[in-house]
Order: C-alpha cells, then sequence, then structure tokens
C-alpha cells in the first residue's frame, strides 16, 4: 500500500512536466522542439507508468489474498464463504482505479505508436500505414483509392519480404489445387 501512495506522489512532478510541456510547446510553431519536448515528455511518463502496474499488481494480489483468507475463516465457522462489505468496496474502487488508469495510459500509448511512426513529426510514407500516392499511380490501379493498393503489407511476425509471403501464397494454393484434384484424397475427405 506503502509503495502505491509514494507512486501517486510521484504523479504531482508529472503534472507539473505536462503542465510546462503545455505552456511552452502548445501554440509552439516550430515542429521540431515541440517534437522534441513530446519525446521527452513520453519518457517522463513511462517509468511512472511501469511503476502503477507493478503496484496495482501487488494491491490485486493483496486483494485477493484478503478474500482467501476471509473464505477460509468463513469455512472454518462453517460459514458460506463471502465477502465482507468493505472488501467488496475495495474491489470496485480498484476496478475503477484500473479503468482511469488504461485510459490515461491509452491516450499515452497513441503518442508512443505515433512518434514510433513519424519520429521527426513530419509526414512519410510508412509501409501498411499510408502512403502519398501520386496521379500516375492512381491512374496505374485505374483509379481505385482503396488503401490497400497504394500502402502495402507489412509482414512482421515471419520476417518475409511481400514477394516471399506471395511465394508462399501461390504454392500453398498450388498444393490445395493439387490435392482437391487427387481422387484419394477427396474419398478420404469426404
Amino acid at each position: 500500500m506503502q509503495a502505491l501512495r509514494e507512486q501517486w506522489i510521484e504523479l504531482k512532478p508529472l503534472q507539473d512536466a505536462y503542465a510546462a510541456y503545455q505552456a511552452k510547446h502548445l501554440d509552439d510553431a516550430e515542429v521540431d522542439a515541440k517534437n522534441q519536448a513530446q519525446h521527452a515528455l513520453r519518457a517522463t511518463f513511462d517509468p511512472f507508468f511501469a511503476g502503477l502496474h507493478a503496484n496495482l499488481k501487488r494491491l490485486d494480489k493483496a486483494v485477493r489474498q484478503h478474500e482467501k483468507r476471509l473464505a477460509e475463516a468463513a469455512k472454518a465457522e462453517g460459514k458460506r464463504g463471502s465477502t465482507d462489505r468493505e472488501t467488496k468496496a475495495l474491489k470496485t474502487a480498484l476496478e475503477k482505479l484500473h479503468g482511469e488508469v488504461k485510459g490515461a495510459e491509452s491516450y499515452f500509448q497513441h503518442i508512443h505508436w505515433l512518434q514510433e511512426r513519424f519520429p521527426a513529426a513530419q509526414y512519410e510514407d510508412v509501409t501498411g500505414l499510408c502512403k502519398l500516392a501520386n496521379p500516375e499511380e492512381v491512374k496505374e490501379q485505374d483509379y481505385s483509392l482503396n488503401p490497400g493498393r497504394y500502402v502495402g503489407v507489412v509482414i512482421e511476425e515471419d520476417g518475409k519480404t511481400e514477394e516471399e509471403f506471395i511465394d508462399g501464397l501461390l504454392a500453398m494454393n498450388d498444393e490445395l489445387t493439387r490435392l482437391n484434384s487427387d481422387p484419394a484424397y477427396r474419398r478420404a475427405a469426404g
């Protein structure tokens, strides 16, 4: 519990850092300075959220252990295990706290996501996300504005290039066609 209180005390410097950022950079037209300030602000908040999650996890565990002790005591007395009102109120408050933290963290995760993809705070083509297509490229796509025709595909899990992915997909299609035309396979599947 003490660790969580200390964590909340650390919130004041974060509020001050955010207020200082807003005062200095909110209306700042200099993109590079604003971007650097946003990176620094995010770096200030990341350790706070990591510590907050660790403390909430400990608090959740303490509440579960308390509930278990109450249930064991009730069982020893021959009563049905139930949670007392204070524990229910604590669990309700803890759920609300988790929701508040999740909402705040979501906001900062969006900032982090944008900063990863646009580190210089300037537009650039990002495979799988966005691409600035010129009129000639749009004409090549028969004037289709379907984003998938321009942005490409990100294949991160297996490390394959787009060409390797397509070759593998075609090989699987050929295998499926061969199996579908094999009478022995059709009898076994049917």
